[in-house]
């Protein structure tokens, strides 16, 4: 698990492309420090296992699958990318729940200054903007933000001149395709809501009652009935 607070830009060396998975070798220095084999390691946004380390050198495996869903086929030799290793049991949860399994990805339309804010309006696909919340949370290339706006076409987020600095965000422009992961316990709230979870403990009761008022929406003498 990860919490979006970015740790830091690491420097894509080289890409070792099959004929759709590949193998990825980043340098970074502070994040390295005390890494080990099989550590897992965001890189913009993505959960990748380190598969080799070596001084200031890591490399990790890609997928077919994590290139097809995410926009680390964008990557190239000399490309910054956003790195976090998962959060330890005892450090400070500063940004939300980041799994590193991101939803998609979407476009940077436009950006825009507003005295020392920074705007991002980000375009994305209408099954993405669904979990979009306004002034809910939402990892940009895995950078843990505040979603300031969103409309069934687009979201827009305000960071300030630090955030920009410290994350890649700074070298990016309108046109930039970023991965995108929306917070995952609004996902699981509907998900168990709509009675679609498969086999779990509440389906013989909560979900089955949840069915039943359905053509009445969830109401709080339904909420009292079941102990909330």
């Amino acid at each position: 698990m990860f919490t979006g607070l970015i740790e830091e830009i690491g420097k894509v060396k080289q890409i070792r492309m099959g004929a759709k998975s590949g193998t990825i070798y980043i340098t970074a220095k502070h994040i390295l420090k005390d890494a080990n084999i099989g550590d897992s390691i965001a890189v913009n946004g993505v959960c990748l296992t380190a598969t080799e380390i070596s001084g200031e050198l890591f490399a990790a495996d890609v997928m077919a699958e994590t290139f097809r869903r995410s926009s680390l086929k964008e990557l190239r030799a000399g490309s910054y990318v956003n790195l976090e290793r998962a959060m330890a049991n005892n450090g400070r949860f500063g940004g939300h729940i980041v799994s590193g399994h991101i939803d998609g990805t979407g476009k940077i339309s436009e950006i825009s200054r507003e005295e020392n804010a920074i705007w991002y309006t980000l375009s994305a696909d209408e099954r993405i903007l669904h979990y979009v919340v306004e002034k809910g949370s939402i990892a940009i290339d895995g950078i843990s933000l505040t979603v300031a706006y969103v409309d069934h076409s687009c979201f827009k987020v305000s960071i300030i001149p630090h955030t920009a600095s410290k994350t890649i965000l700074q070298y990016k422009e309108q046109g930039s395709i970023v991965n995108l992961e929306c917070d995952i316990i609004g996902k699981y709230v509907e998900k168990m809501l709509t009675g679609t979870m498969g086999e779990s403990i509440y389906e013989d009761h909560f979900l089955r009652e949840t069915s039943k008022k359905q053509s009445k929406g969830i109401t709080m003498e339904f909420l009292a009935e079941n102990g909330f």
